[in-house]
């Protein structure tokens, strides 16, 4: 591959995650406030439920499909090549848009939540167009072409809560209409642009097997795998409570609305774009990988916990900071994954990356939730004890790790001996 066609991939990548992300985040400031203002809507009064219970039924189940999609997608597009397998997933995420569009119109909260996990399903994509950029050394440099991709990424998180924002007025489920349209043109572009991709290694076994034996999550079967994620378990409880909750304490202490919510957005998505654009990959290269991420998650703990004692507009300033902090962070733990245990497949050890962060989101969008009746204040405080207590969790692989891989091969033939010596 030279390198012209290397760029060429990554810009259809980043412009892929660019509106399959605006689609994502289309529906996020809408959901708090509705639930939040209660009504005698079925949807926010399902079984006399208290509404904050059902915005965390319904905050976990989008993530809940992640968590399942991602852990198998990724795996798949290593044996059936990347291409194929997500516009497979695109197409579903096109149609579970429009059915959560079509249950909200119902008021019917059991086919809203189950279309929402069907298209947390289908953007466990996410892992393919990680590895698709890391795959791009050394044409394009690991660090650069992550940091492009995240910038983009960051984008989508910027102009999808700004377009759900000002769209709220004409009907919530125009947004997942909206976000249909967004995931479809993202298809297009896959369809028509993206070159062909040969698989890493033809697949041997049936899909079933590929689906249910050869999945991200058996990689943590392996010790210095295991090992390395116990921060990043912590780490992600920390940050899906801050991004689960911190509208819902927008609402509850300042009283924001949809379009406050959204600019709040806006500002921290913009210090994201911004720092991952220019100096996010600088800063490691000065300080090393590990000082890097595990300052930034020091930072990003106060800077929560400074927001919560402020008042509007001043809670504008350590909630963009906290854009810059997340920006280097999410470069840096996906670059140290890729170094350590790509060989094991790339696919599969990022999928396993995104399994983690959506296994995390579904614990803490229940937790939270309950937490949240004490009050939303509470739930903030708890996601930046997580992300300070995980500094003291982490473990870099040890050096053997990287110049001696572990041999997958080897470690598959392992598990199949087991699994027939235990018939």
């Amino acid at each position: 591959m030279n390198k012209l066609k290397a760029n060429m991939i990554l810009a259809t990548i980043m412009l892929v995650s660019l509106l399959g992300t605006a689609g994502i985040a289309l529906p996020y400031p809408v959901l708090s406030p509705y639930f939040a203002n209660g009504g005698s809507d079925p949807l926010i009064s399902f079984m006399g439920l208290d509404p904050k219970v059902l915005l965390g039924i319904t905050l976990a189940s989008y993530p809940l499909g992640t968590l399942i999609g991602s852990n198998i997608i990724g795996s798949l597009s290593d044996r059936y090549g990347r291409k194929p397998i997500l516009i497979y997933s695109l197409v579903g995420s096109v149609v579970g848009y429009i059915l959560t569009g079509l249950a909200f119109q119902q008021s019917h909260f059991i086919a809203f939540v189950i279309a929402r996990v069907m298209t947390g399903f289908c953007e466990g994509n996410i892992s393919i167009a990680r590895a698709i950029a890391v795959e791009l050394h050394p044409q394009i440099d690991r660090n650069r072409a992550l940091s492009l991709l995240y910038a983009t990424v960051y984008a989508g998180w910027l102009v999808g809560p700004l377009f759900g924002g000002y769209l709220a007025p004409y009907g919530i489920d125009v947004t997942f209409y909206f976000a249909s349209a967004a995931v479809f043109i993202s298809l297009l572009l896959v369809v028509l642009i993206l070159p062909k991709q040969t698989p890493q290694k033809e697949s041997e076994q049936t899909l079933w097997y590929e689906i249910t034996k050869n999945h991200s999550a058996t990689l943590l079967r392996l010790q210095p795998v295991r090992k390395f994620f116990i921060y990043y378990f912590l780490y992600t409880l920390g940050i899906n409570a801050f991004y689960e909750y911190y509208p819902l304490w927008l609402v509850e202490s300042l009283n924001y609305d949809s379009k406050q919510i959204a600019w709040i957005t806006v500002s921290i998505t913009s210090f994201m774009i911004l720092v991952s654009a220019t100096v996010a990959g600088k800063i490691p290269e000065m300080i090393g990988n590990k000082n890097a991420l595990l300052t930034g998650n020091i930072l990003f703990g106060l800077l929560i916990i400074i927001a919560t004692l402020l008042t509007s507009p001043l809670v504008y300033i350590p909630m963009a900071l906290t854009g810059a902090v997340i920006a280097v962070i999410n470069l840096v733990f996906p670059v140290m994954l890729s170094k350590y245990f790509g060989h094991l497949g790339q696919g599969k050890v990022m999928g396993l990356q995104v399994s983690v962060f959506y296994f995390t989101n579904v614990v803490i969008a229940i937790v939270g939730s309950i937490v949240a009746m004490i009050s939303a204040t509470s739930t903030l405080w708890l996601a930046a004890l997580l992300i300070i207590i995980s500094v003291f969790t982490f473990e870099t692989p040890q050096k053997q790790t990287e110049q001696e891989p572990i041999d997958k091969d080897n470690v598959e033939s392992k598990v199949k001996a087991k699994e027939a010596s235990n018939t």
